[in-house]
């Protein structure tokens, strides 16, 4: 189950919002292969001095619509997987809702499955041994 975190500056329209979800989850779905029901996203906007980042950096160059997705998930993917998943967001969210592929920063990060409680206050191992 990846946990998604999306940055970006405040002041997109709410289908903007919606198109960068949308298609982070499907490149989750096509290169991860995670379950289409399994969608855990949190979008946070930003006043422009509140997320800063360098235009040029290892890419770019960069404008005001920089966006940053990170990903934590509990099972690791190779490298192959990973920039396949980069690869198909970056195609994605310049068909909808046409970011370009310069403004996309990606993080994918993994974490132990003991690290996950999905809910009741029951860590992930402990709660499929109750079941």
């Amino acid at each position: 189950m990846p946990f998604v975190r999306i940055s970006l500056r405040r002041g997109k329209p709410r289908d903007y919002l919606r198109a960068v979800s949308d298609a982070v989850h499907q490149a989750l779905v096509d290169a991860f292969r995670i379950p289409v029901a399994d969608r855990f996203h949190a979008i946070h906007q930003h006043d422009p001095e509140e997320l800063i980042f360098d235009r040029d950096y290892l890419g770019g160059p960069r404008s005001d619509d920089f966006v940053l997705v990170c990903v934590t998930g509990g099972k690791p993917r190779d490298a192959e997987t990973k920039q396949a998943f980069y690869q198909r967001l970056a195609d994605l969210l310049a068909v909808s809702p046409g970011l370009r592929p310069q403004d996309l920063m990606v993080i994918v990060q993994t974490t132990d499955y003991a690290d996950w409680s999905f809910s009741n206050g029951i860590a992930a191992p402990l709660a499929e041994q109750k079941t």
